[in-house]
């Protein structure tokens, strides 16, 4: 039996990391709105969004997520925008405040709490890292803003308990029919990124339910592979991966949704387009977007 068509994100710009690593990632409101239409353009039907303030670093400005909307939906009217709700340090509050003023189709939630790290195996020494806080209390919070304002949350499991977590909510009735299972992989403190891994996440999601692939790290692409093999779907962009297949550092979301997008079709996977994907998704066009 063929596969349904694949939906395919992309992740615009993150929070962790800046134009010294990678000189091509957007910052502004601008640039973002511009980026979306370079992953659109190349077939991606979701957008995954972390603001920032012009300097590349993060904000939580409702005001900036705000001028981020209008420049997305400036290029791309009808794209699904997943909007972040992850920080270390920020109530939780803060966290959340900016979904009722915007409200995205779509926005992260963080399924579990958990040590997150950037270590550097040269120097053998953390070069940052700190406790991802998040309860069950404040999972019930974020997700009944999400409800409130008509959200599909996107449930980001970087373990295998996280996806766990997703059963108690749904038996009190707190999670929508479309929640999505995102299976984030290779973050320190996180599941390692390994094909026997990612099949064991793949094992846990509950039969029906829509998953995909976030894989941070050029092992993004043997895994995103086995996703989309395994009739699954999966993200690329700039905050996961800078680098294309070859080796070489992409210049663009655009590029990397291109060759996710090469790679889904020599495994025999249509694209999904934007309403194909809201379709698929249970996703309607927001009249008051």
């Amino acid at each position: 039996m063929a596969f349904k068509k694949m939906i395919l994100s992309a992740a615009l710009t993150g929070a962790a990391t800046n134009r010294a690593h990678c000189p091509d990632i957007p910052y502004t409101p601008k640039e973002l709105g511009l980026e979306a239409k370079r992953a659109v353009d190349a077939g991606a039907s979701i957008v995954h969004i972390h603001a920032r303030e012009d300097n590349g670093m993060p904000s939580w400005r409702t005001e900036v997520f705000e001028q981020i909307t209008a420049e997305v939906r400036k290029y791309c009217p009808d794209v699904i925008i997943n909007y972040s709700t992850g920080a270390i340090g920020l109530s939780i509050e803060d966290r959340l405040k900016h979904l009722p003023a915007t409200k995205p189709d779509m926005a992260a939630f963080n399924m579990g709490s958990m040590n997150y790290a950037i270590f550097s195996k040269s120097t053998k020494q953390f070069i940052w890292n700190g406790v991802f806080e998040n309860s069950f209390d404040d999972m019930i919070k974020v997700v009944k803003t999400m409800n409130e304002n008509n959200i599909c949350p996107e449930m980001e499991c970087f373990d295998t308990g996280h996806i766990r977590n997703a059963e108690p909510l749904k038996a009190m009735g707190l999670l929508p029919d479309n929640a999505c299972y995102s299976l984030v992989m290779g973050v320190m403190g996180g599941i390692p990124a390994t094909p026997e891994n990612l099949i064991h996440q793949i094992n846990q999601v509950p039969e029906g339910a829509f998953w995909q692939s976030i894989v941070i790290s050029r092992k993004q692409w043997q895994l995103s592979a086995i996703a989309a093999a395994m009739g699954g779907n999966f993200r690329v962009g700039l905050e996961d991966n800078f680098y294309l297949p070859n080796g070489d550092m992409a210049k663009s979301n655009g590029e990397l949704v291109d060759a996710g997008a090469s790679l889904a079709r020599m495994i025999g996977r249509e694209i999904a387009t934007i309403q194909e994907a809201r379709d698929m998704l249970n996703i309607p066009i927001k009249t008051n977007a």
